[in-house]
Protein backbone atom coordinates (compact mmCIF):
# COMPACT_ATOMS: atom_id res chain seq x y z
CA UNK A 1 0.00 0.00 0.00
CA UNK A 2 1.65 3.53 -1.21
CA UNK A 3 1.90 5.99 2.07
CA UNK A 4 -0.29 8.76 2.38
CA UNK A 5 2.52 10.88 2.36
CA UNK A 6 3.20 9.86 -1.14
CA UNK A 7 2.06 12.45 -3.23
CA UNK A 8 3.98 15.21 -1.33
CA UNK A 9 7.19 13.66 -1.62
CA UNK A 10 6.43 12.88 -5.26
CA UNK A 11 6.24 16.96 -6.12
CA UNK A 12 9.74 16.99 -4.82
CA UNK A 13 11.26 13.81 -6.56
CA UNK A 14 9.04 13.49 -10.02
CA UNK A 15 10.72 15.13 -12.99
CA UNK A 16 7.54 17.21 -13.79
CA UNK A 17 8.43 17.99 -17.90
CA UNK A 18 8.70 14.05 -19.25
CA UNK A 19 5.75 12.97 -17.09
CA UNK A 20 3.49 16.53 -18.75
CA UNK A 21 4.72 14.93 -22.40
CA UNK A 22 3.55 11.16 -21.02
CA UNK A 23 0.36 12.82 -20.25
CA UNK A 24 -0.37 15.00 -22.49
CA UNK A 25 0.50 12.37 -25.22
CA UNK A 26 -1.56 9.84 -23.80
CA UNK A 27 -4.69 12.21 -23.64
CA UNK A 28 -3.95 13.35 -27.13
CA UNK A 29 -3.49 9.95 -28.88
CA UNK A 30 -7.39 8.90 -26.52
CA UNK A 31 -9.14 12.21 -27.27
CA UNK A 32 -8.01 12.69 -30.99
CA UNK A 33 -9.06 8.96 -31.83
CA UNK A 34 -12.70 9.39 -30.27
CA UNK A 35 -13.61 12.09 -32.98
CA UNK A 36 -11.29 10.72 -35.85
CA UNK A 37 -13.84 8.62 -37.26
CA UNK A 38 -16.23 11.32 -38.17
CA UNK A 39 -15.33 12.29 -41.59
CA UNK A 40 -14.23 8.54 -42.81
CA UNK A 41 -17.46 6.31 -41.67
CA UNK A 42 -18.27 6.85 -45.67
CA UNK A 43 -14.99 5.16 -46.67
CA UNK A 44 -15.63 2.41 -44.08
CA UNK A 45 -18.91 2.12 -45.00
CA UNK A 46 -17.91 1.42 -48.94
CA UNK A 47 -14.94 -0.85 -48.02
CA UNK A 48 -17.14 -2.98 -45.24
CA UNK A 49 -20.88 -2.56 -47.36
CA UNK A 50 -22.30 -1.29 -44.20
CA UNK A 51 -25.48 0.66 -43.56
CA UNK A 52 -25.42 4.16 -42.34
CA UNK A 53 -27.11 3.35 -39.23
CA UNK A 54 -24.94 0.11 -38.69
CA UNK A 55 -21.64 2.00 -39.13
CA UNK A 56 -22.27 5.24 -36.88
CA UNK A 57 -22.35 2.46 -34.12
CA UNK A 58 -18.38 2.65 -34.28
CA UNK A 59 -18.52 6.50 -33.14
CA UNK A 60 -21.25 5.91 -30.79
CA UNK A 61 -20.02 2.51 -28.69
CA UNK A 62 -16.58 4.22 -28.31
CA UNK A 63 -18.45 6.90 -26.43
CA UNK A 64 -21.20 4.72 -24.77
CA UNK A 65 -17.78 2.42 -23.23
CA UNK A 66 -16.01 5.74 -22.39
CA UNK A 67 -18.93 7.03 -20.60
CA UNK A 68 -19.44 3.80 -18.83
CA UNK A 69 -15.68 3.51 -17.35
CA UNK A 70 -14.87 7.04 -16.47
CA UNK A 71 -17.48 6.75 -13.06
CA UNK A 72 -15.50 3.67 -12.34
CA UNK A 73 -12.37 5.23 -11.97
CA UNK A 74 -12.30 6.43 -9.41
CA UNK A 75 -12.75 2.93 -7.72
CA UNK A 76 -9.67 1.97 -9.99
CA UNK A 77 -7.92 4.66 -8.70
CA UNK A 78 -8.21 3.62 -4.88
CA UNK A 79 -7.39 0.17 -5.68
CA UNK A 80 -4.40 -0.10 -8.44
CA UNK A 81 -1.42 1.85 -8.49
CA UNK A 82 -0.86 4.83 -10.54
CA UNK A 83 1.87 2.62 -12.55
CA UNK A 84 -0.32 -0.15 -12.93
CA UNK A 85 -3.60 1.37 -13.83
CA UNK A 86 -2.06 4.69 -16.24
CA UNK A 87 0.39 1.26 -18.85
CA UNK A 88 -3.21 -1.03 -18.43
CA UNK A 89 -5.15 1.65 -19.62
CA UNK A 90 -2.57 2.75 -22.70
CA UNK A 91 -2.17 -0.86 -22.89
CA UNK A 92 -5.98 -1.72 -23.69
CA UNK A 93 -5.73 1.23 -25.58
CA UNK A 94 -2.80 0.00 -28.02
CA UNK A 95 -4.05 -3.60 -28.07
CA UNK A 96 -7.77 -1.60 -29.27
CA UNK A 97 -5.64 0.12 -31.72
CA UNK A 98 -4.21 -2.93 -33.04
CA UNK A 99 -7.33 -4.70 -33.45
CA UNK A 100 -9.01 -1.82 -35.35
CA UNK A 101 -6.05 -1.31 -37.71
CA UNK A 102 -6.39 -5.08 -39.20
CA UNK A 103 -10.00 -5.67 -38.67
CA UNK A 104 -11.21 -7.98 -41.47
CA UNK A 105 -15.03 -6.96 -41.23
CA UNK A 106 -17.57 -4.84 -39.15
CA UNK A 107 -17.40 -7.00 -35.90
CA UNK A 108 -13.43 -7.15 -35.21
CA UNK A 109 -13.62 -3.61 -36.11
CA UNK A 110 -16.43 -3.09 -33.17
CA UNK A 111 -14.62 -5.50 -30.94
CA UNK A 112 -11.55 -3.05 -31.08
CA UNK A 113 -13.16 0.22 -30.70
CA UNK A 114 -14.71 -1.31 -27.71
CA UNK A 115 -11.00 -2.45 -26.32
CA UNK A 116 -9.89 1.12 -27.09
CA UNK A 117 -12.68 2.87 -25.32
CA UNK A 118 -12.60 1.12 -22.39
CA UNK A 119 -8.47 2.19 -22.11
CA UNK A 120 -9.25 5.84 -22.99
CA UNK A 121 -11.88 5.60 -20.16
CA UNK A 122 -9.51 5.47 -17.68
CA UNK A 123 -6.59 7.55 -19.17
CA UNK A 124 -8.39 10.65 -19.00
CA UNK A 125 -9.92 11.06 -15.36
CA UNK A 126 -6.45 9.30 -14.29
CA UNK A 127 -4.26 12.22 -15.67
CA UNK A 128 -6.33 15.30 -14.36
CA UNK A 129 -5.65 13.41 -10.48
CA UNK A 130 -2.35 12.75 -10.80
CA UNK A 131 -1.86 16.26 -12.72
CA UNK A 132 -3.66 17.44 -9.64
CA UNK A 133 -1.47 15.28 -7.25
CA UNK A 134 2.18 16.46 -8.33
CA UNK A 135 2.03 19.81 -8.88
CA UNK A 136 1.04 22.15 -5.81
CA UNK A 137 -1.85 24.65 -6.07
CA UNK A 138 -0.49 27.66 -6.96
CA UNK A 139 0.89 25.94 -9.93
CA UNK A 140 -2.38 23.93 -10.98
CA UNK A 141 -3.56 26.46 -13.66
CA UNK A 142 -0.71 26.54 -15.62
CA UNK A 143 -0.52 22.41 -15.54
CA UNK A 144 -4.45 22.32 -16.37
CA UNK A 145 -4.05 25.21 -18.91
CA UNK A 146 -1.49 22.46 -20.85
CA UNK A 147 -3.80 19.68 -20.22
CA UNK A 148 -6.92 21.95 -21.44
CA UNK A 149 -4.58 22.56 -24.66
CA UNK A 150 -5.14 19.06 -25.78
CA UNK A 151 -8.39 18.46 -24.40
CA UNK A 152 -9.46 21.13 -27.04
CA UNK A 153 -6.72 20.83 -29.98
CA UNK A 154 -7.06 17.33 -30.85
CA UNK A 155 -11.03 16.85 -31.41
CA UNK A 156 -11.07 19.87 -33.70
CA UNK A 157 -7.83 18.44 -35.93
CA UNK A 158 -9.46 14.86 -35.91
CA UNK A 159 -11.95 15.57 -38.99
CA UNK A 160 -8.94 17.28 -40.82
CA UNK A 161 -6.62 15.00 -40.24
CA UNK A 162 -8.93 12.12 -40.72
CA UNK A 163 -10.20 14.14 -44.03
CA UNK A 164 -7.41 14.24 -45.61
CA UNK A 165 -5.91 10.74 -44.76
CA UNK A 166 -9.05 9.15 -45.99
CA UNK A 167 -8.12 10.95 -49.21
CA UNK A 168 -4.91 9.75 -49.60
CA UNK A 169 -5.27 6.22 -48.12
CA UNK A 170 -7.07 3.18 -46.75
CA UNK A 171 -9.00 4.30 -43.90
CA UNK A 172 -6.82 1.88 -41.70
CA UNK A 173 -4.51 4.67 -41.54
CA UNK A 174 -6.26 6.90 -39.49
CA UNK A 175 -5.19 3.29 -36.71
CA UNK A 176 -1.45 3.08 -37.68
CA UNK A 177 -1.26 6.85 -36.90
CA UNK A 178 -1.92 6.73 -33.86
CA UNK A 179 -0.57 3.26 -33.20
CA UNK A 180 3.12 4.74 -32.72
CA UNK A 181 2.16 7.42 -30.34
CA UNK A 182 0.52 5.04 -28.09
CA UNK A 183 3.42 2.42 -28.02
CA UNK A 184 6.36 5.21 -27.64
CA UNK A 185 4.12 6.97 -24.54
CA UNK A 186 3.76 3.43 -23.25
CA UNK A 187 6.93 2.69 -23.31
CA UNK A 188 8.45 6.42 -22.11
CA UNK A 189 5.83 6.17 -19.19
CA UNK A 190 6.96 2.33 -17.86
CA UNK A 191 10.54 4.37 -16.90
CA UNK A 192 9.42 7.34 -15.65
CA UNK A 193 6.19 6.83 -14.23
CA UNK A 194 5.94 6.93 -10.11
CA UNK A 195 2.99 5.91 -8.29
CA UNK A 196 1.13 9.58 -6.93
CA UNK A 197 -2.14 8.22 -5.97
CA UNK A 198 -2.98 6.63 -2.48
CA UNK A 199 -4.39 3.08 -2.75
CA UNK A 200 -7.15 2.62 -0.46
CA UNK A 201 -8.40 -0.41 -1.90
CA UNK A 202 -12.04 0.14 -1.85
CA UNK A 203 -14.52 -2.95 -1.67
CA UNK A 204 -15.99 -4.08 -5.14
CA UNK A 205 -19.55 -3.60 -5.22
CA UNK A 206 -20.20 -5.43 -8.16
CA UNK A 207 -23.90 -4.08 -8.25
CA UNK A 208 -22.89 -0.37 -8.51
CA UNK A 209 -20.39 -1.25 -11.35
CA UNK A 210 -23.95 -2.43 -13.14
CA UNK A 211 -25.94 0.33 -12.07
CA UNK A 212 -23.42 2.71 -12.91
CA UNK A 213 -22.75 1.24 -16.86
CA UNK A 214 -26.88 1.25 -16.92
CA UNK A 215 -27.48 4.06 -15.75
CA UNK A 216 -24.47 6.15 -17.54
CA UNK A 217 -24.63 3.72 -20.67
CA UNK A 218 -28.15 4.16 -20.91
CA UNK A 219 -28.60 8.05 -20.98
CA UNK A 220 -25.27 8.37 -23.09
CA UNK A 221 -27.13 6.16 -25.95
CA UNK A 222 -30.54 7.65 -25.05
CA UNK A 223 -29.06 11.08 -25.98
CA UNK A 224 -26.80 10.25 -28.24
CA UNK A 225 -29.40 8.42 -30.66
CA UNK A 226 -31.98 10.78 -30.10
CA UNK A 227 -30.11 13.57 -32.31
CA UNK A 228 -30.18 10.91 -35.06
CA UNK A 229 -33.37 8.86 -34.76
CA UNK A 230 -35.80 11.15 -32.94
CA UNK A 231 -36.84 11.19 -29.19
CA UNK A 232 -40.18 9.66 -29.48
CA UNK A 233 -38.23 6.81 -31.27
CA UNK A 234 -38.48 2.84 -29.27
CA UNK A 235 -34.47 2.30 -28.23
CA UNK A 236 -34.29 6.29 -27.24
CA UNK A 237 -37.60 5.82 -24.77
CA UNK A 238 -36.28 2.49 -23.13
CA UNK A 239 -32.72 3.23 -23.15
CA UNK A 240 -33.72 6.65 -21.01
CA UNK A 241 -36.03 4.91 -18.76
CA UNK A 242 -33.49 2.37 -18.13
CA UNK A 243 -30.71 4.70 -17.77
CA UNK A 244 -32.80 7.20 -15.32
CA UNK A 245 -34.02 4.19 -13.07
CA UNK A 246 -30.40 2.51 -12.92
CA UNK A 247 -28.85 6.28 -12.09
CA UNK A 248 -30.89 6.96 -9.42
CA UNK A 249 -30.76 3.55 -7.87
CA UNK A 250 -26.89 3.86 -8.14
CA UNK A 251 -26.91 6.85 -6.94
CA UNK A 252 -29.10 6.20 -3.83
CA UNK A 253 -27.07 3.03 -2.82
CA UNK A 254 -23.48 5.43 -3.11
CA UNK A 255 -25.00 7.00 0.03
CA UNK A 256 -25.34 4.15 2.15
CA UNK A 257 -21.60 2.93 1.27
CA UNK A 258 -19.18 3.50 3.48
CA UNK A 259 -16.59 2.88 0.37
CA UNK A 260 -19.05 4.35 -2.48
CA UNK A 261 -17.60 3.70 -6.11
CA UNK A 262 -18.07 7.74 -6.81
CA UNK A 263 -18.09 10.05 -4.56
CA UNK A 264 -21.48 12.18 -5.17
CA UNK A 265 -20.66 13.68 -1.65
CA UNK A 266 -18.22 16.02 -4.26
CA UNK A 267 -21.00 18.37 -4.74
CA UNK A 268 -21.59 19.39 -1.48
CA UNK A 269 -18.79 21.36 -1.84
CA UNK A 270 -20.43 24.49 -3.37
CA UNK A 271 -17.70 25.57 -5.51
CA UNK A 272 -16.85 22.63 -7.14
CA UNK A 273 -20.87 22.11 -8.00
CA UNK A 274 -21.12 25.39 -9.68
CA UNK A 275 -17.94 24.87 -11.57
CA UNK A 276 -18.93 21.78 -12.52
CA UNK A 277 -21.94 23.41 -14.07
CA UNK A 278 -20.57 26.33 -15.96
CA UNK A 279 -18.25 23.54 -17.64
CA UNK A 280 -20.88 21.40 -18.55
CA UNK A 281 -22.36 24.77 -20.01
CA UNK A 282 -19.43 25.37 -21.66
CA UNK A 283 -19.19 22.02 -23.34
CA UNK A 284 -22.58 22.29 -24.89
CA UNK A 285 -21.77 25.28 -26.73
CA UNK A 286 -18.35 23.82 -27.88
CA UNK A 287 -19.38 20.22 -28.66
CA UNK A 288 -22.90 21.72 -30.13
CA UNK A 289 -20.59 24.14 -32.54
CA UNK A 290 -18.00 21.50 -33.52
CA UNK A 291 -21.19 19.21 -34.54
CA UNK A 292 -23.56 21.42 -35.83
CA UNK A 293 -21.21 23.86 -38.06
CA UNK A 294 -19.89 21.03 -40.27
CA UNK A 295 -23.66 19.86 -40.68
CA UNK A 296 -24.57 22.80 -41.90
CA UNK A 297 -21.16 23.61 -43.73
CA UNK A 298 -21.35 20.10 -45.92
CA UNK A 299 -25.14 19.67 -46.15
CA UNK A 300 -26.22 22.89 -46.98
CA UNK A 301 -23.52 25.34 -48.23
CA UNK A 302 -21.70 22.16 -50.28
CA UNK A 303 -18.26 22.25 -48.51
CA UNK A 304 -16.42 18.98 -48.38
CA UNK A 305 -15.59 17.07 -45.34
CA UNK A 306 -12.01 18.38 -45.33
CA UNK A 307 -12.99 21.82 -45.83
CA UNK A 308 -15.69 21.79 -42.78
CA UNK A 309 -12.75 20.45 -40.73
CA UNK A 310 -9.99 23.17 -42.13
CA UNK A 311 -13.12 25.54 -40.91
CA UNK A 312 -12.39 24.24 -37.19
CA UNK A 313 -8.86 24.36 -37.24
CA UNK A 314 -7.91 28.40 -36.54
CA UNK A 315 -10.44 28.21 -33.36
CA UNK A 316 -8.52 24.64 -32.02
CA UNK A 317 -4.91 26.36 -33.02
CA UNK A 318 -6.11 29.29 -30.84
CA UNK A 319 -8.05 27.41 -28.14
CA UNK A 320 -4.85 25.45 -27.75
CA UNK A 321 -2.56 28.10 -27.56
CA UNK A 322 -4.38 30.16 -24.92
CA UNK A 323 -5.05 27.49 -22.96
CA UNK A 324 -1.54 27.29 -20.75
CA UNK A 325 -1.95 31.22 -21.30
CA UNK A 326 -5.33 31.44 -19.30
CA UNK A 327 -3.84 28.68 -17.01
CA UNK A 328 -1.59 30.80 -15.71
CA UNK A 329 -4.06 33.95 -15.67
CA UNK A 330 -6.16 31.48 -13.35
CA UNK A 331 -2.81 31.02 -10.79
CA UNK A 332 -2.36 34.80 -10.97
CA UNK A 333 -6.00 35.80 -10.52
CA UNK A 334 -8.31 33.40 -10.14
CA UNK A 335 -11.29 32.02 -12.25
CA UNK A 336 -13.92 34.81 -11.50
CA UNK A 337 -12.96 37.33 -14.26
CA UNK A 338 -11.61 34.50 -16.50
CA UNK A 339 -15.23 32.56 -16.77
CA UNK A 340 -17.18 35.88 -16.78
CA UNK A 341 -14.96 37.25 -19.45
CA UNK A 342 -14.83 34.08 -21.46
CA UNK A 343 -18.93 33.95 -21.32
CA UNK A 344 -19.19 37.43 -22.45
CA UNK A 345 -17.50 36.30 -25.75
CA UNK A 346 -18.81 33.29 -25.66
CA UNK A 347 -22.57 34.07 -25.57
CA UNK A 348 -22.09 36.98 -28.00
CA UNK A 349 -19.90 35.14 -30.83
CA UNK A 350 -22.80 32.26 -30.49
CA UNK A 351 -25.30 34.67 -31.51
CA UNK A 352 -23.31 35.46 -34.32
CA UNK A 353 -24.29 32.31 -35.74
CA UNK A 354 -27.77 33.07 -35.93
CA UNK A 355 -28.20 35.01 -38.91
CA UNK A 356 -26.36 32.13 -40.91
CA UNK A 357 -27.32 31.88 -44.71
CA UNK A 358 -26.83 30.28 -47.76
CA UNK A 359 -24.16 33.21 -48.59
CA UNK A 360 -22.21 32.88 -45.16
CA UNK A 361 -18.79 32.73 -46.37
CA UNK A 362 -16.05 30.25 -45.18
CA UNK A 363 -14.13 33.13 -43.99
CA UNK A 364 -16.74 34.47 -41.77
CA UNK A 365 -17.41 30.97 -40.03
CA UNK A 366 -13.52 30.47 -39.48
CA UNK A 367 -13.19 33.85 -37.85
CA UNK A 368 -16.36 33.95 -35.39
CA UNK A 369 -15.48 30.19 -34.67
CA UNK A 370 -11.86 31.09 -34.02
CA UNK A 371 -13.21 33.90 -31.32
CA UNK A 372 -15.89 31.66 -29.72
CA UNK A 373 -12.84 28.93 -28.43
CA UNK A 374 -10.83 31.79 -27.48
CA UNK A 375 -14.32 32.15 -24.93
CA UNK A 376 -14.24 28.89 -24.38
CA UNK A 377 -10.18 28.65 -23.23
CA UNK A 378 -11.12 31.40 -20.69
CA UNK A 379 -13.45 29.27 -19.21
CA UNK A 380 -12.93 25.39 -19.37
CA UNK A 381 -9.63 24.70 -18.02
CA UNK A 382 -10.13 28.00 -15.00
CA UNK A 383 -13.03 26.66 -13.73
CA UNK A 384 -11.94 23.09 -13.95
CA UNK A 385 -9.09 23.32 -12.25
CA UNK A 386 -11.02 26.29 -9.01
CA UNK A 387 -13.36 23.46 -8.51
CA UNK A 388 -10.82 20.35 -8.52
CA UNK A 389 -8.40 22.53 -5.99
CA UNK A 390 -11.67 23.01 -3.22
CA UNK A 391 -11.40 19.04 -2.50
CA UNK A 392 -9.03 17.12 -0.48
CA UNK A 393 -5.96 14.70 -1.96
CA UNK A 394 -8.49 11.85 -0.79
CA UNK A 395 -11.58 13.01 -2.76
CA UNK A 396 -9.71 14.52 -5.94
CA UNK A 397 -9.80 11.02 -7.96
CA UNK A 398 -13.87 11.54 -7.61
CA UNK A 399 -14.22 14.82 -8.72
CA UNK A 400 -12.08 14.35 -11.49
CA UNK A 401 -14.21 11.10 -12.60
CA UNK A 402 -17.23 12.97 -11.65
CA UNK A 403 -15.93 15.66 -14.14
CA UNK A 404 -15.40 13.99 -16.43
CA UNK A 405 -18.59 12.16 -16.39
CA UNK A 406 -20.56 15.36 -16.43
CA UNK A 407 -18.84 16.66 -19.50
CA UNK A 408 -19.24 12.90 -21.53
CA UNK A 409 -22.57 13.79 -20.54
CA UNK A 410 -23.57 17.24 -21.75
CA UNK A 411 -21.42 16.54 -24.67
CA UNK A 412 -24.22 14.02 -25.52
CA UNK A 413 -26.96 15.84 -24.04
CA UNK A 414 -25.67 18.93 -26.09
CA UNK A 415 -25.21 17.00 -29.23
CA UNK A 416 -28.64 15.73 -29.26
CA UNK A 417 -30.58 18.52 -28.03
CA UNK A 418 -29.09 21.07 -30.75
CA UNK A 419 -29.13 18.97 -33.67
CA UNK A 420 -32.58 17.75 -32.55
CA UNK A 421 -33.60 21.58 -32.45
CA UNK A 422 -31.85 22.11 -35.92
CA UNK A 423 -33.68 19.26 -37.80
CA UNK A 424 -37.78 20.17 -35.97
CA UNK A 425 -36.47 24.17 -36.93
CA UNK A 426 -36.04 23.32 -40.30
CA UNK A 427 -38.32 24.62 -42.89
CA UNK A 428 -37.79 21.84 -46.00
CA UNK A 429 -40.23 23.45 -48.33
CA UNK A 430 -38.14 26.56 -48.49
CA UNK A 431 -35.20 25.23 -49.85
CA UNK A 432 -31.31 25.64 -48.65
CA UNK A 433 -32.37 29.05 -46.49
CA UNK A 434 -35.51 27.06 -44.87
CA UNK A 435 -32.91 24.37 -43.79
CA UNK A 436 -30.63 26.91 -42.68
CA UNK A 437 -33.54 28.72 -40.28
CA UNK A 438 -33.07 25.36 -38.04
CA UNK A 439 -29.20 25.63 -37.96
CA UNK A 440 -29.90 29.47 -37.10
CA UNK A 441 -32.65 28.07 -34.20
CA UNK A 442 -29.90 25.73 -32.68
CA UNK A 443 -27.85 28.35 -32.54
CA UNK A 444 -30.54 30.56 -30.67
CA UNK A 445 -30.63 27.55 -28.19
CA UNK A 446 -26.72 27.75 -27.50
CA UNK A 447 -26.64 31.01 -27.38
CA UNK A 448 -28.97 30.77 -24.55
CA UNK A 449 -27.03 28.10 -22.78
CA UNK A 450 -23.98 30.17 -22.62
CA UNK A 451 -25.96 32.99 -21.61
CA UNK A 452 -26.86 31.16 -18.36
CA UNK A 453 -23.64 30.71 -17.94
CA UNK A 454 -22.59 33.98 -17.79
CA UNK A 455 -25.09 34.54 -14.89
CA UNK A 456 -23.59 31.25 -13.00
CA UNK A 457 -20.39 32.34 -13.36
CA UNK A 458 -20.72 35.66 -11.18
CA UNK A 459 -21.48 33.67 -8.14
CA UNK A 460 -18.02 32.18 -8.21
CA UNK A 461 -16.60 33.90 -5.08
CA UNK A 462 -13.10 32.16 -4.44
CA UNK A 463 -10.45 34.07 -4.18
CA UNK A 464 -7.41 33.53 -6.15
CA UNK A 465 -5.86 30.54 -5.41
CA UNK A 466 -3.13 30.47 -2.74
CA UNK A 467 -2.66 29.88 0.81
CA UNK A 468 -6.37 29.68 2.17
CA UNK A 469 -7.38 27.66 -0.42
CA UNK A 470 -4.21 25.24 0.59
CA UNK A 471 -5.24 25.77 4.77
CA UNK A 472 -8.48 24.66 3.91
CA UNK A 473 -7.52 21.22 2.77
CA UNK A 474 -5.37 20.42 5.12
CA UNK A 475 -7.73 21.03 7.75
CA UNK A 476 -10.58 19.12 5.69
CA UNK A 477 -7.53 16.57 5.88
CA UNK A 478 -7.32 16.77 9.60
CA UNK A 479 -11.16 16.28 10.12
CA UNK A 480 -11.45 13.19 7.77
CA UNK A 481 -8.51 11.63 9.47
CA UNK A 482 -9.35 12.02 13.10
CA UNK A 483 -12.96 10.98 12.05
CA UNK A 484 -11.45 8.02 10.79
CA UNK A 485 -9.62 7.24 14.18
Amino acid sequence: MVDEKEPTRSEEKINRVPLMFVLISGAFAAILNQTLLATALPHIMRDLSLEASTAQWLTSIFMLVNGIMIPITAFLIGRFTTRALFLSAMGLFAVGTTICAIAPNFGILMVGRIIQASGAGIIMPLMQTILMMVYPIEKRGAAMGMFGLVISFAPAIGPTLSGWLVEQFPWRSLFYVILPVVIIDFIIAYFILKNVTKQTFPKIDVLSIILSSLGFGGILYAFSTAGNSGWAAQQVVIAMVIGVVALTWFILRQFKLQQPILEFRVFKNKVFTLTTALGMVVFIALIGGATVLPLFMQNMLGFTAFESGLMLLPGALLMGVMNPITGKLFDKYGARWLAIIGLVILTITTFMFTNLDSQTTFTYLAVVNAVRMLGVAMVMMPVTTAGLNQLSVDLMPHGTAMNNTMRQVSGAVGTALLVTVMTNGAIPDEGVNGLIHGVNVSFIVAGITAFVGLVLSFFIKSPKPGKKDQDQINEEDSKRALTSK
